[in-house]
């Protein structure tokens, strides 16, 4: 079953590349917080190479984020390899790098091509999305699949998506999952959701019932939603949209909210330069309810920008803690992760020498902690980080590191 030549997933890509450099200064009173400008790394890191993916039998790509247990076993998807097959695998990497293959997709109603990361219970089950496979009555290729893995390795679906043909009920979710603790599971699609196709955000119960909890149409409420969600102790779901929100330009993404009865609020909608254009990254949320996250484009640089970070205060003000650059700094920044102390990291997908840093924000301003050689260390980061307790970062590269240019699984140590 051959993978699509052009997706959803893609035409977001293109649409950015084709967008960049063609939008006008627009004045947005904002209030910032944080130095804007980069500043250098206060102490010595150290980039490990956990696992360099040879592209075979134990996969290639990794586009997800990793989970890590109470033991520092970590865990993710490749996009691709996996054997013959070629449509991705889930993975474990030990304290000692070695990686065993958990699982490798075979595509059709199984699912194939994981991009989002996995989340995992008390019990060892780890639950994921597939962007592909699943029911081929949505196409020729499926629209995707929620998939919860046991610690035997069994793969069970939970659902499959229908797509626009079929229920409307989403299709082709990019971003990973988020679990309640009634052991319910949400998420998002960039697409399907009705005649509109423009996404949704939805829930899938213990049962494996899937309920459509908002389906998006673009302006005013956002679209195409890449990332997952974050979910209060209130019931609410919070999340972005890459794209839609606000009429002018075409729509440059959103932040919204959507209560525990599914109506949705946009808490605020991106204008381009100077707070952000379209956020691909999903958010973070401290303990007074500010939002963090950050957006590919917008902020400074030439052209479009070249991303921002930004905070939203529960009162919807934007605060931008840093413009990129698109030099030392980075261009294109990804996901964040927070530390006790409120100090933020996260990765770009390109910039540096041209393949990703590593950044920490503080209130001294932005740290370029790591930047990425991609023959050596891989490249373009397409995920965030996950943070352990002694203050060592864990992520993904996509390409690089190695002769297979496969990708790596990294850490980097204060």
């Amino acid at each position: 079953m051959p993978r699509p030549t052009q997706s959803l997933v893609n035409f977001s890509r293109i649409r950015l590349r084709m967008a960049k450099g063609a939008l006008a200064s627009v004045a947005v009173l904002m209030q910032v917080g944080f130095a804007a400008q980069p500043t250098e790394a206060q102490a010595p890191t150290t980039l490990t190479k956990l696992y360099r993916f040879q592209g075979g039998t134990d996969g290639a790509n990794p586009k997800a984020g990793l989970v890590r247990d109470a033991a520092g076993n970590l865990y993710g998807a490749t996009e691709s390899g996996g054997g013959t097959s070629n449509y991705g695998t889930v993975f474990k990497i030990d304290s000692t790098g070695n990686e065993t293959v958990l699982y490798r997709f075979a595509g059709d109603s199984g699912g194939e091509n994981p991009v989002g990361g996995l989340i995992r219970d008390a019990a060892g089950n780890l639950y994921g999305t597939t962007l592909y496979g699943g029911d081929l009555h949505c196409n020729s290729f499926g629209c995707g699949t929620v998939f919860r893995l046991d610690p035997a390795g069994n793969e069970t679906v939970l659902h499959q998506f229908a797509g626009p043909g079929g229920s409307d009920d989403g299709a082709y979710p990019y971003a990973g999952l988020i679990r309640d603790t009634a052991g319910n599971l949400y998420g998002t699609t960039q697409g399907g959701g009705g005649q509109m196709n423009r996404g949704t955000v939805f829930k899938v119960d213990t049962t494996g019932t899937e309920t459509v909890l908002h389906r998006f149409t673009g302006i005013p409420d956002g679209q195409n939603p890449t990332a997952g969600l974050i979910l209060d102790s209130a019931g609410n779901l919070y999340g972005t949209t890459e794209f839609g929100g606000s009429i002018s330009g075409g729509g440059y993404g959103t932040v919204f909210k959507i209560d525990p009865t599914g109506v949705e609020t946009v808490l605020y909608r991106f204008q381009g330069i100077p707070d952000g254009a379209y956020p691909y990254a999903g958010l973070i949320r401290d303990s007074v309810g500010n939002l963090y996250g950050a957006t590919l484009y917008g902020g400074g640089g030439s052209g479009l920008g070249s991303g921002t970070v930004f905070k939203l205060d529960p009162q919807g003000v934007e605060s931008v803690l840093h413009h990129f650059s698109g030099g030392s700094d980075g261009e294109a920044p990804i996901g964040l992760v927070q530390d006790a102390s409120g100090n933020l990291y996260g990765t770009t997908l390109r910039g540096g020498p041209g393949y990703g840093v590593i950044f920490e924000i503080n209130s001294a301003g932005t740290q370029t902690l790591w930047s990425f050689d991609v023959r050596i260390d891989g490249g373009a980061p397409y995920a965030g980080l996950v943070r352990d307790a002694t203050g060592n970062l864990y992520g993904t590269t996509n390409l690089g590191g190695g002769t297979c240019k496969c990708g790596t699984v990294f850490r980097l140590s204060p």
